[in-house]
Order: structure tokens, then C-alpha cells, then sequence
């Protein structure tokens, strides 16, 4: 790891001469922060501003009012290079000070919310006249009191444990559009740089951290910043991990459906337990324009029975399949995976509008979209949703050897290509030629590969450092 040069790029935003009076008063009320004994990550930078009447903040979602007692408001826009499970983190604190100096109110972030800082008895965590909060095991929210964290000890450990690197490089809607390096290579790098530092939370509060000590600087000036320094974290990461140790996501094919029905509750299940980060579902329509879990077109294959779905009501399915596997909605496999803490890559068959707004409805209720793939061989259905949800991700799948994968990727502004080439050679990963990777690379286009579950063939595709492997047995991925 090139210390040096990372220390330089900090070294740019201190400044030489002494804080004026406001990053002075800043200062003086800078909180102290108790972390849990084994955080492996510290703040490195303070932005500040004063606020002298009600305005919105520069760098959150809010507007800051000063009522009451409050003579001015500081808000503190508190950075760190990492979350355990992304690259970066803008936390906030907001101090208000009333007309003697003291503490009249306080107010911090809390997983894209904010919160009063009072503690159960309804008071402010303070220490000497300043303020002292407990910052999340990996995730930095903000408590007036070890019990809210304690309280959420289950989805910590998670976050820390098997999710640690999961969100890869995450863009906030401050930084949409000027944050550039959200691409699926520098989400597996960033993924593989975390999960390294993967930890189990002991929540026990013994680290505390004076926020005094961190570079200060305007919060205009740290906004200005903010992007070189993820562009300087992502050329290290680019310099020091080469493409055999990068982390390739672990696709579950139709589920672990080598142990349990293909695209069903139990294949999803298993997937979980073998170590999954992501699921392969199948999306068909019903007559009532119902989004569903199933590959083929006809209930032949998988139930022996007759007729098309696209022909059945989505309570008919029920009934017609309720004796063995029955034929589940997308809301059922979108909530299972939601439970199990599983990704989605929607292999979509046949979608019509009406389906899909379906679809889309449900992601956004359950805040599940970043979490999502959409893949399918229709180009058309790739196009519509991205021209539709220019956030959401894509990847096209196609069979053929004798194809430009950028072209049909960037004709449709795709995220991924996804050749589906496992019975076209004995070695299919022979057929991805280093000049076939560097070009897919040199678009910035991820990688993920057809399901896979010949150990030789899937280390051949872990040493090229392609993103994702799908396999009907994800233990193999390991």
C-alpha cells in the first residue's frame, strides 16, 4: 500500500495558517466520539459550518432551524476513507450552542436520517461542556447511548461479517455525477479491500476519539475534495491487488438449485447457507401482470403440467402448483432475499409494463434497487429499463462467441456483459481471451460469467479476475 502517496493527497487539504474564528469556534465544541475496541476505521477530516440563522446544509439533506435556546448551530460534516462496507463515509454532527456557550441541543446522522442526541432519561451525552456520542461498530451512526447500537447488534454483526465490502464504492446523491469511479472493477476491488478487514464487533465502547484531532477545514473545501480522495484510494487499490486476489461475487444460479427446486423458496434458502452473495432468479409475467419466479415459458419442464404462464392468474399458478414447488411471486423471492441479506440478478424472460412497474414498486419500497441486477438476452428490456431507472444496473447475456460485447453493452448503456458460453468449448474460460477482457475493462464494463461448477474451470475465471460467477452450487465459489 502506497502510504505516501495517499498522505499526500491529505496533506493538500491542511492548512498552514491557524483556523479562522468559526473553524476555531468549530473546535471548541468538536464532540468527542467513543468507538467500539476492535474499529478498525477513524475519522480523518472536519468540515464546519456555522450557522447563524435557519438555512439549508451544504452537504446533507436537511435544513438546520435554530429555535429555542440556541444562539448558533455548528454542523460537522465528519469524514472517514471507509465504512466496512463501502468506500467512504460522511457522517454528521449538529451542535447547538445557546447565548452563555453552553450545549442547548444536539442533533446526529443515523443511516441517512438524523436524531436528537438525548439519551433515555432525555439527556444530552455531554463531557466537560462538549458533546460525547457513540459512533456503529463499521458503520459510524450515531447514538447518545450504547443501547441504540446494541439494539441493532444483529445487523452490525452482518454488516461487518459477511456484508463487509458488499456496497462496494457507494455514491451518494451529494456526489451523484462527480463521483466517477462507481464501476463494477472498483466495486470488486473496493470489496476485496474491505472483506480483508472484515471483524466481529465486541460493543464495548472503549475507544474514544477526540474529533479535535481531525484536519479541519470549511465543509466547501472538504466537499471540493472529497472526490480526488476517492480517485486516489481507487488507484491504490488498482496498484496493489491484481486480478487473481480480486473478490468475484458469488451468484447462486436459479438458487442452489443442485440441492432444492430451481427458483424457489428453498433453492433461495440453501443459497444463503452455502455462502451466496447473490441469487439467479427467472422473470415471467402472468395474465394479471404478476412478476414471477420461473425459467421456462411452460409449466411442462418443472411442474408436468400444461399450458404457458403468460395463459394463468397468478392465483391460478397457485393452485395448479401448490402440490409440490409451487411457482412463487417476485414480491416472495425479493422479501426471502431480503432476509437472508442475498443480492438479486433478475434473469428477465417476458416483462410487460405493467409487471414491471410491479417490480420496480417493490424495490423501492423495500430500498432494494442498489442491491439488484436486472440481466436478460432481450436488449430491448435492458433499454427500457435503463431509460426508465438510469440507476439501476444491467447486464446482457448473449451465446455467441461471434459478438462485440461493448458495442452490445453501450448500445443499450449496460453495466455488465454476461457471456453464457459453458457448453461452447471442454475450457469455456479459454474463450475469454485477454484482448476479449481488456476491452470489455477498457469500458468499464463488469464481468459476470455463465453458471459454473467444474472447480477447474471456476479457478481459471477467479484468476482472470472476472466480477461474478454463477454456479448451481454457490459452496463452490468460496
Amino acid at each position: 500500500m502506497n502510504i505516501s502517496r495517499l498522505d499526500a493527497q491529505l496533506e493538500s487539504l491542511r492548512q498552514p495558517a491557524p483556523l479562522d474564528a468559526d473553524g476555531a469556534l468549530a473546535r471548541r465544541y468538536a464532540p468527542v466520539i467513543h468507538f467500539d475496541e476492535q474499529e478498525p476505521f477513524f475519522p480523518s477530516v472536519v468540515g464546519y459550518t456555522i450557522f447563524r440563522e435557519s438555512a439549508p446544509s451544504a452537504s446533507f439533506p436537511r435544513d438546520i432551524h435554530l429555535t429555542g435556546e440556541a444562539a448558533f448551530g455548528i454542523e460537522y460534516a465528519i469524514w472517514w476513507d471507509w465504512d466496512i462496507q463501502h468506500l467512504y463515509e460522511l457522517e454528521h454532527v449538529w451542535v447547538y450552542v445557546d447565548g452563555d456557550g453552553g450545549i442547548a441541543e444536539a442533533e446526529a446522522s443515523w443511516h441517512g436520517r438524523y436524531h436528537r442526541m438525548r439519551d433515555e432519561a432525555g439527556r444530552l451525552p455531554t463531557r466537560e461542556d462538549r458533546l460525547a456520542l457513540y459512533s456503529e461498530p463499521g458503520k459510524h451512526a450515531f447514538a447518545p447511548s450504547p443501547s441504540w447500537l446494541l439494539q441493532r447488534k444483529a445487523k452490525t454483526r452482518a454488516s461487518c461479517g459477511a456484508r463487509a465490502g458488499a456496497m462496494g464504492v457507494h455514491v451518494t446523491p451529494l456526489f451523484a455525477g462527480v463521483i466517477l469511479d462507481d464501476t463494477p472493477l472498483n466495486n470488486r476491488l473496493v470489496h476485496t479491500w474491505l472483506e480483508r478487514r472484515r471483524f466481529e464487533p465486541s460493543f464495548t465502547f472503549n475507544k474514544s476519539f477526540d474529533l479535535r484531532s481531525a484536519t479541519f477545514v470549511c465543509c466547501a473545501q472538504l466537499i471540493e475534495w472529497i472526490p480526488a480522495r476517492v480517485s486516489a484510494w481507487i488507484q491504490e487499490l488498482h496498484a496493489t491487488i491484481p486480478p487473481g486476489q480480486r473478490r468475484v461475487l458469488r451468484i447462486a444460479h436459479r438458487g442452489a438449485s443442485a440441492y432444492a427446486a430451481e427458483n424457489s423458496l428453498e433453492a433461495i434458502r440453501a443459497a444463503a447457507d452455502l455462502g451466496a452473495d447473490m441469487v439467479e432468479i427467472d422473470i415471467r409475467t402472468t395474465a394479471d401482470n404478476v412478476p414471477i419466479v420461473i425459467h421456462d415459458s411452460s409449466l411442462r419442464r418443472t411442474h408436468g403440467l400444461e399450458g404457458d404462464v403468460s395463459e394463468f392468474t397468478m392465483e391460478a399458478l397457485r393452485q395448479l402448483t401448490a402440490a409440490e414447488s409451487p411457482v412463487i411471486s417476485f414480491d416472495e423471492a425479493l422479501d426471502q432475499c431480503r432476509e437472508l441479506g442475498l443480492g438479486l440478478y433478475l434473469d428477465i424472460k417476458r416483462l410487460t409494463t405493467e409487471s414491471a412497474r410491479a417490480m420496480f414498486a417493490s424495490l423501492d419500497a423495500r430500498h432494494y434497487l442498489k442491491r439488484t441486477i436486472f440481466g436478460s438476452f432481450r436488449p430491448d428490456y435492458l433499454a427500457d429499463i435503463k431509460a426508465a431507472r438510469p440507476d439501476a444496473r444491467t447486464s446482457i447475456l448473449f451465446g455467441t462467441v461471434d459478438i462485440d460485447p461493448v458495442k452490445l453493452a453501450q448500445s443499450i448503456k449496460a453495466d455488465y456483459v454476461h457471456p453464457c458460453w459453458e457448453n461452447r468449448a471442454e475450457q469455456p474460460h479459454r474463450l475469454l481471451t485477454p484482448a476479449w477482457i481488456k476491452a470489455v475493462r477498457e469500458a468499464n464494463l463488469g464481468i459476470v460469467c455463465w453458471h459454473e461448477e467444474r472447480p477447474s474451470e471456476i479457478a481459471a475465471l477467479k484468476a482472470m479476475g472476472v466480477d461474478a460467477i454463477c454456479s448451481d452450487k454457490p459452496e463452490l465459489l468460496l
